[in-house]
């Protein structure tokens, strides 16, 4: 294969992720390209020592201490290092993200989340669109692996054709909870998204999903993307909307005109109680798939 040539979803790939929300796809990254995201996450894993508390840039684990670094989350990765930002604009990347959204493209936040070895944190079950709802839902998530992601450390797990289905609930108590919080909720018939790494995962906005601690020996990280069709506008709009858009452009033009689409909207209001992160926005549910995380040392 011609490294010059981006890779392409086949036609039936493309029908998959439209029925069943989701889809991966291995081989997207070099052998290179992986190494040098590893060696650049372990860097910020040992920087990682000298905070003692979740900060601006390091999200850290219950657990964590200087001698022992536990890193769960690299906030905003692509403004940390330019080997995050040449991923988020790789060509196989932007190549198939194209096909599945259009070539206009912008990016609405990444991260970086790390499970390692033996005390990787879980994520409840949740709809991204339930933190971020535009005017349509031409958004996806594309995570990026690192490592071999299985089901023994904590792969993604997703519910087929939840995207075509309602926005479930993600308050508690009044406010936002970051999960689903419907009486009942069970994510039965879930499937994992197993990869080896330098694939990708896919998920729709509206796709359900979730994951389990790491109770490996082996790390997971994941370098997560989000990517909105350029006319799809967040309707929770921050101070200097137009500059704040205009810096989000990853490829082609920007769109003045949003798309407007009848699609389930709650907003994420009023805030959860905990912010900072998802980890955060999920303290205190009452009702958990995965119950918690690991402190194991």
């Amino acid at each position: 294969m011609n490294p010059r040539v981006p890779l392409q979803l086949t036609p039936a790939q493309i029908q998959f992720y439209r029925e069943q929300g989701y889809i991966g796809v291995e081989g997207v990254f070099s052998a290179d390209e992986v190494a040098e995201l590893r060696r650049v996450t372990d860097e910020f894993v040992e920087k990682s020592r000298a905070v003692t508390v979740s900060d601006a840039v390091f999200d850290l684990e219950p657990s964590h201490t200087p001698p022992y670094p536990r890193l769960r989350r690299l906030k905003n990765p692509t403004k940390q290092h330019t080997a995050y930002r040449r991923a988020l604009t790789h060509p196989n990347v932007l190549a198939i993200v194209s096909q599945l959204i259009g070539p206009d493209l912008t990016c609405n936040g990444d991260k970086l989340n790390l499970k390692l070895a033996d005390v990787g944190s879980p994520v409840e079950w949740h709809q991204d669109w339930a933190f971020y709802p535009h005017t349509n839902d031409d958004l996806l998530a594309v995570g990026i692996a690192i490592d071999d992601s299985t089901l023994e450390n904590g792969c993604l797990m997703v519910l087929p054709g939840t995207h075509l289905g309602p926005l479930l609930d993600h308050h508690q108590d009044g406010h936002f909870a970051g999960a689903v919080t419907e009486p009942g909720f069970r994510p039965d018939g879930a499937v994992p998204i197993m990869l080896k790494a330098g694939g990708i995962s896919i998920h729709h906005v509206r796709t359900l999903h979730g994951s389990a601690p790491n109770r490996s020996s082996r790390a997971r990280r994941l370098l997560l993307f989000q990517y909105c069709a350029a006319d799809a506008w967040p309707l929770l709009l921050g101070d200097k909307p137009w500059e704040t858009y205009a810096a989000s452009l990853v490829q082609g033009a920007l769109k003045s005109r949003p798309r407007l689409a009848p699609v389930p909207v709650q907003l994420p209001l009023p805030p959860a109680p905990y912010g900072g992160s998802i980890y955060e926005n999920q303290r205190g549910l009452k009702n958990t798939v995965y119950g918690g995380q690991p402190e194991k040392r």
